[in-house]
């Protein structure tokens, strides 16, 4: 069977589901997600690491492990993060992203 090359070489979703007001569970959305995502974004366009062959950040649905959140996870290798501002992003970003290296402190199971 022929395998396919991947298209990015990190594909990055931050989950930025909104729950209900009185909602059961937590969301992502209420733990300033949306900025964060776009800040990664951002951050990624300005280290020169955006685009085919590279990294992507894009916006998900609900990842379900928002009690855990807010997450955002990256694939191929199926890395899930948490973060609480723009410091643990940019660690995610110029560690993982750029070098490779897992961010123990932030890492979920």
């Amino acid at each position: 069977m022929a395998t396919q090359s991947q298209y990015y070489q990190h594909h990055v979703f931050f989950c930025l589901n909104q729950r209900e007001p009185g909602a059961d569970r937590p969301c992502c959305a209420n733990c300033n997600a949306q900025a964060m995502q776009e800040y990664a974004k951002q951050k990624v366009k300005q280290l020169g690491l955006a685009g085919p062959g590279k990294v992507r950040v894009n916006k998900a649905g609900c990842l379900d492990r928002c009690e855990q959140g807010p997450v955002v996870v990256i694939y191929p290798e199926g890395t899930w993060y948490t973060y609480i501002d723009e410091t643990d992003i940019d660690e995610i970003v110029e560690k993982h992203l750029a070098q490779g290296e897992i961010v123990e402190r932030l890492l979920i199971d």
